[in-house]
């Protein structure tokens, strides 16, 4: 994940994304340098729009997440409000016995 965020600092920077600016970032952060892993970042990156590609992966999550977190919520609401229930009427049983 670190080669990614280097990238991504590096585009933000406003530099081209190659090898050497990539292997400098990352040795700057104080990470280990993996040859074969830089080649790959950067040939994975290659022709890639990346202000194009962040647009759009963080359309996606916004978009889906109120669904997902809508939903799960509501259920545990109700079954909050059946136990409170049940708990009074069993308190007041207790009352009247």
């Amino acid at each position: 994940m670190e080669y990614v965020y280097a990238a991504l600092l590096i585009h933000k920077a406003g530099h081209k994304v190659d090898e050497h600016n990539l292997k400098k970032v990352l040795e700057a952060a104080g990470t280990k340098v993996d040859e074969a892993r830089v080649k790959a970042t950067v040939a994975a990156l290659d022709g890639v729009n990346i202000d194009d590609a962040i647009t759009k992966a963080a359309a996606i999550p916004a978009a889906s997440a109120p669904a997902q977190a809508a939903g799960p919520a509501k259920k545990e609401e109700k079954k909050d409000e059946k136990k409170s229930e049940e708990s009074a009427a069993a308190g007041l049983g207790a009352l009247f016995g």
